[in-house]
């Protein structure tokens, strides 16, 4: 979710109007995701800083960029359901430049199939239909299977149900972070298919998921040098928060 929140966010800073549909969270849950996103503030601690919130908001209201936001209940949505909303959306004045669904895997499939990934992948190709159909760029994301969790990046075939996914799509990217990473806030980036331009490209991160500020380096950058530094240290700071709470609960008996 952070990373569609981070992809509506580049779509706003450029004027443009985002559609975001959520299947799993709630309208209030997303739009702190936003807010957080624009003042890098953590979610827990927006309440306490309305004031940054609205003067950051002001960038938005001079670029003229619009975000909805639309909750659906978990297999709630099938694509007819968004396809008649964007129609209303824009019979009513709203025409997105951006749709992103949050996500597809848990959409409501067009018909039934004994087989789930087969379900989901009739989902995923009526996505591509409906981005077709509206001209509009869409955005989604989906799960790896257990294997994902195995290497330093999850690559196409660690993808979970259906293959196809990764052929109907026209840019496939994932975002690997293991517990190491999750402590020194870093991540890779890895580009899986690119139907415009090289893919196979890992590239080191650093991701907060805190306020999910999201940061991307070339691998031979100075940034980038310091991301892949900092992600061997990950282990090393994880041990001593380990060892630091140890002491704490022992020194408390």
């Amino acid at each position: 979710t952070w990373i569609l929140v981070s992809i509506g966010v580049a779509a706003l800073n450029l004027g443009k109007n985002v559609l975001h549909y959520s299947l799993e969270l709630s309208e209030g849950m997303i739009a702190q995701r936003y807010y957080s996103r624009f003042t890098g503030i953590y979610s827990e601690n927006l309440e306490y800083e309305i004031d940054e919130i609205k003067t950051k908001l002001q960038k938005y209201i001079k670029l003229n960029s619009k975000l909805v936001i639309k909750e659906y209940p978990t297999k709630g949505a099938s694509v007819n359901t968004i396809r008649s909303h964007i129609q209303k959306s824009i019979s009513l004045g709203y025409s997105p430049d951006l749709i992103i669904i949050d996500y597809g895997d848990i959409m409501k499939p067009p018909q039934f199939f004994k087989e789930k990934r087969l379900q989901i992948g009739n989902i995923f190709e009526d996505l591509r239909g409906l981005a077709g159909e509206f001209g509009i760029p869409t955005w989604t994301a989906t799960q790896s299977n257990r294997s994902g969790n195995e290497g330093s990046i999850v690559t196409g075939e660690q993808v979970s149900e259906d293959y196809s996914k990764m052929m109907i799509a026209d840019l496939v990217f994932s975002i690997q972070r293991k517990i190491e990473d999750k402590t020194a806030k870093t991540a890779r980036i890895h580009i899986i298919k690119n139907r415009f331009g090289p893919d196979g490209l890992t590239f080191p991160s650093k991701f907060d998921a805190g306020n999910g500020l999201l940061s991307m380096y070339e691998d031979t950058s100075v940034e980038g040098k310091s991301a892949k530094k900092e992600m061997g240290q990950g282990g090393e700071v994880l041990r001593k928060m380990l060892k630091e709470k140890y002491i704490d609960i022992e020194g408390s008996k």
